[in-house]
C-alpha cells in the first residue's frame, strides 16, 4: 500500500509540478521546447504505467465502503457521457488545443470555439476522466481503489484549473470573451444563460462515444480483468 501511494504521489507530481510550476520554463530554456515535450512524455508515461502496475499489485484487504451491486450503475451510466465528452474533445476544438489568438474580434473564430462539446464544458477530456475516475471511485470501495482512483480524480480537477490559468496567461484579451461563453463546470454557462444546448453539434460525439462506450463495456475483461454484465 505504501508503494501504491508513492506511485501515486509520484504520478499526480510529475504532472502538476512540472508543468506549472518554475521548473516547466527552466526546462524549456535548457532542453528547448520539443527536448521539454519528450521529457515529459516519457515522464509522464513512466509515471502512468508505475502507477497502474503498483495498482494492480496492491491487495485489496480494506474496504472504507461495502461493495453493492447498485453502486456498479454509477459507473454504466456516467461512462456513456464520459465517453461522449471524449469524443468531442477529440473531434472538436477545446480550450487547450485550440489557440484563441484573435478570436475576441472574429465573430466567426469565437462561435466556432464556443460551440460544440464547448458549450457544455471547456474541458471535455479533462472532464471524460473525472467522471470516469470518480464512478469507478464509487464502485470500489477498497482502500487501493481510492488512492488509485482518486489520484486521478485530483489530478484532473486541479489540471482544469491549472489549464484555465495558463490559457488566461496566453490567450490575453481574447480568453475573457472565449471564458465567458463557456464554462469549467459541465452545463453551467448553459444554465446561466451564457451559451445554449444545440444537440444537432453533438450528433458525430454522441455517436462515436455511444460506440466507444459499447466497445470498452464489452471487452472490459481485457482492459481491467473484470468483466462488466448488466
Amino acid at each position: 500500500m505504501l508503494e501504491l501511494l508513492f506511485a501515486g504521489i509520484l504520478f499526480v507530481a510529475a504532472h502538476l509540478v512540472v508543468s506549472n510550476t518554475r521548473l516547466r520554463p527552466m526546462l524549456m530554456r535548457r532542453l528547448t521546447k520539443g527536448g521539454y515535450a519528450g521529457l515529459y512524455s516519457v515522464m509522464a508515461l513512466a509515471t502512468l504505467v508505475y502507477f497502474v502496475m503498483a495498482y494492480n499489485d496492491a491487495p485489496r484487504l480494506h474496504y472504507f465502503w461495502p461493495l453493492e451491486p447498485m453502486l456498479y450503475w454509477v459507473p454504466k451510466a456516467l461512462m456513456l457521457v464520459a465517453f461522449i465528452f471524449l469524443a468531442g474533445g477529440i473531434l472538436g476544438a477545446t480550450a487547450t488545443s485550440e489557440a484563441l489568438a484573435g478570436s475576441a474580434a472574429d465573430e466567426a473564430a469565437l462561435a466556432k470555439l464556443t460551440g460544440g462539446i464547448n458549450r457544455i464544458t471547456r474541458h471535455p477530456v479533462q472532464w471524460a476522466l473525472i467522471l470516469w475516475a470518480a464512478s469507478h471511485l464509487v464502485a470500489n470501495g477498497d482502500a487501493a481503489s481510492v488512492v488509485f482512483f482518486g489520484g486521478f480524480l485530483a489530478l484532473s480537477l486541479a489540471g482544469n484549473w491549472f489549464a484555465d490559468r495558463k490559457k488566461a496567461r496566453s490567450s490575453g484579451d481574447d480568453w475573457p470573451a472565449f471564458a465567458a461563453a463557456t464554462s469549467n463546470l459541465p452545463f453551467a454557462a448553459i444554465a446561466a444563460g451564457r451559451n445554449r444546448f444545440v444537440w444537432r453539434e453533438l450528433a458525430v460525439p454522441t455517436a462515436v462515444g455511444l460506440a466507444l462506450y459499447l466497445a470498452f463495456f464489452w471487452g472490459h475483461s481485457w482492459v481491467s480483468a473484470v468483466a462488466i454484465y448488466w
